[in-house]
């Protein structure tokens, strides 16, 4: 035991143990200029010729300590482990809204894993430790773009799956209006009542690096290179039939003979309560969010005459139109429910371009891809150059939540390029329901549960 504690606390074991674990995340960050940091090492552990850590205090045998030195101390340890930890490996994150019920719920707090798809070299490095894009309660931006670095992603262990669980950065998330920055999409917005009042009524817009919008989590229904059609509110892929998603949700109309169901019931089978509205004109609830055993359950209810899917033909049914469904032109007809085919761009891939299919992939080649677009009497033009096919640089995905009438995805702002992947969710390590008062409202059951 003593010759344990006497190795593990020599100057030399400790200097190549630190340069070892560093020299491995050098060569995981593919930056070799970072090996300059490694005489900062040895002189951190053998000749101790700098004080690097100038605020600390040395103290002389019997001397008092300063409890406030000894603070800052700890403060700045934890403040710069936590944000190494944060950037390359793990970030906590909590569900907003309920697009991802009943996989993810609205109030789960969890750890995202940066490590399974690799984790981005930070893009905007100058930011304030721990806040993502905004400092709370001031409202102002937690970062400074002096410094960019090129997307680069470092080396992970898996590829994004269809049917993955992914946290990324929002894609519209590029332009945010300052007034109403969490409710109103400023892409959205200017296509239905323009630029001029969009600006008058939520403006300013601050524009976002990629690093720094915000993150969503949805699931990845297709990858590049597939092909998704959405018929009748159900997912095919490449011409088949998505896997069935436990816990996958939509909407019904549910007909009862003109009595309300017992709302314990509701709450037994795990329906939410929150936006339930018992019609008496119908009489039911026009729009219940029900699983597919949700469905099985209701249907032998006494009260229970009749549950119909609701399914949104062309034109869309209310909140949506024409300009909401991605690519925005209605001579696509698509609605929520009837989507599609569309090919999911892969990187290395040429399509053929033309006016008709422009839309879909306007916006990857304009500001994803960073090309200067514009279309000349019936031509269009890439970089100056007359253009009827594109290769694309990077791989696409198309996210969807699992609450499917009750989710801003893909069929709203389109694809999701590979350099906005942030990671996937671990686990669930705290969950709360903000319809419940404490102690009912913590959801004990899903406290440590896995998020996939």
């Amino acid at each position: 035991m003593e010759k344990s504690r006497k190795i593990l606390s020599n100057k030399w074991f400790k200097f190549g143990l630190w340069a070892t674990l560093y020299s491995l995340w050098v060569v995981w960050l593919g930056s070799y200029w970072w090996f300059l940091g490694l005489p900062i090492i040895f002189d951190l552990y053998i000749t101790k010729k700098v004080k690097w850590a100038f605020w600390r205090k040395v103290y002389k045998k019997g001397e008092k300590r300063n409890v406030w030195l000894d603070w800052l101390d700890a403060i700045i340890f934890a403040l710069v482990a936590a944000t190494f930890i944060k950037m390359f490996f793990i970030e906590a994150y909590v569900i907003p809204t309920g697009s991802m019920e009943q996989s993810l719920m609205t109030g789960d707090y969890l750890f995202v894993s940066k490590m399974r798809y690799g984790p981005k070299v930070p893009q905007t490095p100058l930011s304030i430790p721990l806040i993502h894009n905004v400092i709370p309660v001031l409202g102002n931006e937690s970062y400074v773009t002096w410094i960019r670095n090129d997307y680069r992603r470092m080396a992970g262990y898996a590829k994004v799956k269809r049917n993955d669980i992914v946290v990324f950065n929002f894609p519209h998330g590029d332009s945010v209006l300052k007034k109403a920055p969490f409710i109103i999409d400023y892409h959205r917005y200017v296509r239905s009542y323009g630029r001029k009042e969009t600006l008058q009524r939520y403006g300013p817009v601050v524009a976002r690096p990629v690093d720094k919008r915000d993150n969503y989590v949805k699931r990845c229904v297709a990858v590049a290179g597939d092909s998704l059609e959405v018929r009748n509110g159900w997912v095919f892929i490449n011409g088949t039939a998505q896997e069935e998603i436990p816990g996958l949700q939509s909407t019904y109309e549910v007909i009862t003979n003109g009595t309300a169901i017992n709302e314990r019931i509701l709450d037994r089978m795990g329906i939410s309560l929150a936006d339930l509205y018992f019609d008496s004109q119908l009489p039911g609830y026009r729009d219940m969010v029900l699983t597919l055993d949700n469905v099985k359950e209701i249907k032998k209810l006494g009260t229970v005459v009749e549950v119909r899917p609701n399914i949104d033909f062309y034109p869309p049914d209310y909140p949506d139109s024409p300009l909401d469904i991605f690519p925005y032109y209605e001579h696509f007809r698509w609605t929520r429910d009837q989507y599609g085919p569309l090919w999911i761009p892969k990187s290395g891939v040429t399509v053929e371009l033309t006016l008709d299919n422009l839309p879909i992939y306007q916006r990857i080649i304009s500001f994803y891809e960073g090309n200067e677009l514009v279309v000349k009497e019936d031509q269009i033009y890439i970089n100056n150059v007359p253009c009827d096919q594109y290769t694309f640089k990077m791989d696409y995905y198309f996210m969807m939540g699992d609450n499917r009438h009750n989710s801003y995805d893909s069929r709203y702002w389109g694809f999701v390029p590979e350099d906005h992947v942030v990671g996937t969710p671990s686990f669930v390590w705290f969950s709360t329901d903000s319809y419940k008062s404490f102690p009912k409202n913590i959801r004990w059951k899903r406290i440590f549960r896995s998020a996939r």
